[in-house]
């Protein structure tokens, strides 16, 4: 067994890749598939699943030029409706990997079709769980993102039952792996490991403490931040498809000469210089906005920028 987490501190988000005996499968891939399949490649390996716990709002995922490279199917949980091919697991379904086994847990309540992956081992034991948007370390999904066609109090209910059937029925030994870390909107309160376990949860994550149904809706729904809104962009995107990503850079990503940049500027165009602050400061184009690279560059973009 090979687990490796590919984190990405811009998008404070973790995807997952897991390997054995020659046969991997991707969780949550980010946009771009280079980092799969280069790894894959480098250990013998061909990618058999790519699995998505929702639709993601605060990122395009990579899922779908990730299946056409390989042939892999996409693999969602119950309930999702997309623009593009896809399986669409039953609640309990199991995937083989190798001597490893994937099952299928639905676990509405961040969206409606969020689903769990839950990991068995090669001696059919419980080792590991890919939680999505539906656990983080010391926090829950947020509830309110499907304004519309369901209510945050309706999702947080969802959730509550999907923590109690789910979640904390599993061994306290069984990794937790979920799809952010800190700095991410996708939660309140997330904590800043990137990884868990099930028994450290149930002492220190709020959300699994026992409370009822009603104190729990009203606790994971109070002082919630407006979302930032390219979220709903961002999802309907993941829901319906997109154009693949190395035609974008194809298209976009171009040397420009000094006269030519000029001119873009003189049209309105934006100038976004992504330096450091400090060489910034320095000397800069009038009116280009910083936003360094090296922080959480891409949830600021999203955030402050007209897409």
């Amino acid at each position: 067994m090979f687990i490796k987490q590919i984190y990405t501190t811009c998008l404070a988000q973790a995807s997952y890749y897991i390997e054995s005996q020659g046969e991997a499968a991707v969780i949550d891939p980010i946009r771009e598939p280079e980092p799969y399949l280069e790894l894959a490649a480098s250990r013998n390996s061909q990618i058999k699943y790519v699995f998505e716990t929702h639709f993601h709002a605060d990122f395009v995922s990579g899922h779908i030029d990730l299946s056409k490279l390989t042939g892999a199917p996409i693999i969602f949980g119950p309930g999702a409706e997309t623009g593009y091919e896809i399986n669409n697991a039953e609640d309990g379904q199991t995937y083989t990997l190798g001597d490893l086994t994937f099952q299928v847990k639905h676990t509405p309540g961040h969206t409606l079709e969020s689903s769990c992956y839950l990991l068995y081992d090669a001696d059919g034991k419980e080792h590991a769980i890919f939680t999505g948007d539906t656990l983080f370390v010391g926090d829950v999904g947020r509830p309110d993102l499907l304004d519309g066609i369901a209510t945050k109090e309706e999702l947080a209910s969802h959730m509550y039952r999907s923590l109690n059937k789910v979640i904390k029925t599993l061994p306290d030994d069984v990794i937790v792996y979920p799809a952010h870390g800190p700095g991410s909107s996708c939660g309140k309160t997330i904590g800043p490991q990137t990884w868990s376990t099930i028994g450290d949860q149930k002492k220190s994550n709020y959300a699994l403490q026992e409370m009822s149904e009603s104190e729990f809706v009203n606790t994971v729904t109070s002082d919630l931040k407006a979302p930032p809104p390219y979220f709903f962009t961002d999802a309907s995107i993941n829901k319906n498809g997109y154009e693949e990503v190395a035609e974008v850079l194809k298209r976009t990503v171009i040397p420009l000469p000094p006269d030519t940049f000029q001119a873009h500027i003189e049209s309105g165009a934006m100038v976004l210089d992504t330096r450091k602050a400090e060489d910034f400061e320095k000397g800069f184009v009038q009116g280009a906005i910083n936003i360094g690279l090296d922080g959480m560059y891409a949830i600021w973009v999203g955030t402050l920028i007209n897409h």
